[in-house]
Parts: structure tokens; sequence; C-alpha cells
């Protein structure tokens, strides 16, 4: 059985506003999609344990499709979301694989969580898969090996897009843009010439994917990987 931790967000807000944010639904729902069967075990942990909040964005008539809404309105689904073990208290030595999901949320807890750096870099070095969707991508900022060299210099890695930030309308309140902090750490950054299109980038052992209509590649991506 290959084991696979997916990490959420505990952030609710945009920091200094009144503007709510959390986790992105939908790239939780289409990557764990691949992986509910005998073969695995997914775990689902938050920075701070307890309630994964949910961006209320995500949710909408638009947004919300049809697989989605089934996993919204399951309880069971939705209690492992409320009561989500803290990443601290990961036994990281028994996964094959981590996933961090997006939305907006991430970009204030993710990249400077030291457990979350630990679970990336004790993953990687013993082979298993590093994979992350949209905002998700910010757990990977940060990283650095023993050698103080950034997990993704000169890897081939995507990530939400400083266009798609634009048309969320949501560059003038984000704590960074994303696709400018990928390219300073090194990434060698790729995005679709269209907005909103999926696409999954694979470089070795990291598998991410733009935005959150690429959660189901990466899924299909790692399960690869895995087998």
């Amino acid at each position: 059985m290959k084991r696979i931790m997916i990490v959420n967000t505990s952030s609710d807000v945009f920091e200094g506003t009144q503007v709510p944010t959390g986790l992105w639904l939908g790239e939780l729902v289409h990557f764990y999609e691949h992986f509910k069967n005998d073969d695995y075990q997914v775990d689902f942990f938050n920075i701070t344990g307890g309630n994964t909040p949910l961006d209320p964005m995500s949710l909408g008539k638009v947004m919300l499709d049809k697989t989605t809404k089934a996993y919204y309105q399951n309880k069971d689904f939705m209690n492992k979301l409320k009561y989500s073990q803290p990443i601290s208290e990961a036994n990281v030595a028994q996964y094959d694989a981590i996933y961090f999901t997006g939305g907006h949320g991430v970009m204030y807890d993710f990249p400077d969580n030291e457990d979350a750096k630990k679970a990336i870099n004790e993953i990687y070095k013993k082979g298993g898969v590093v994979s992350a969707v949209c905002h998700g991508i910010a757990g990977l900022l940060n990283v650095k090996n023993e050698k103080g060299r950034f997990l993704i210099d000169q890897k081939k890695i995507t990530g939400f897009s400083n266009l798609e930030e634009l048309l969320a309308n949501k560059m003038k309140i984000v704590p960074f843009k994303l696709e400018d902090e990928l390219k300073v750490q090194g990434a060698r950054y790729e995005k679709s010439h269209i907005p909103f299109r999926p696409k999954v980038v694979v470089d070795g052992q990291i598998v991410t994917g733009q935005n959150p209509q690429s959660a189901n590649l990466v899924g299909a991506s790692v399960k690869e990987l895995l087998s």
C-alpha cells in the first residue's frame, strides 16, 4: 500500500483584510479521486490542526462541479477536513508522496512552515513524490537541501501565473506573486499560453499543476510515478 499525505491551509482570510480565503476544495477533490481505493492510504493534514477553512469562491455555482459537490455533501469526507491533523504531528517516514493543495490561504502559512519543509525534504530524499497545485506550489518555496540550494532551483515548475492572479482580481491583496517568487528561487517556470487551462509539469520526482483546473492531471501524474 502506498501512503500519501495531503497538506491544506489553515488560513481563512487574506491578512490585513476581511476577505475570506481557505482551501480551494476542487484542488483537493480531483486529486483525491485517483487514490480512493485499497492500494492507497491518504491522510489529511493542515498547518495548525483542526478545521480546514474552505474558500467560499470554490463553492460557488460556477466552480462547484458535480464531483466536488458530491464530496462537499459527504459528511465523512468533510469531517476529515474538520478534524485534520497538524503537519507537526505527521510521521513523514511512512509516506511515499506529499501533495500541497491551493487556495490563497496557503500563501500565508505554507512558505515558512518548518514542518512542511522537513516533510518535503524527507520524502524527496528517499525518492518519494513531491507534488502541488496552483497556489499550493508556495509550499515548495524556501525549501533548501543539505547544500543550501533551493529545491526548485533549475527544476521545471508551474504554478498560478501572474496573469491568472490579475484575472482573479487578487493581484492587489496577495502577499507576493507566485510566478515571480518561483523564478527568483531559480525555477524554470512554465505556464499554459491560455490562462485557466489545465497544465501539469513533471520534473523527476516533482509534479506541479498550474491552476485549479490542473488538479486531476497532477493526481494522474503522481499515481503514474507511484506505480
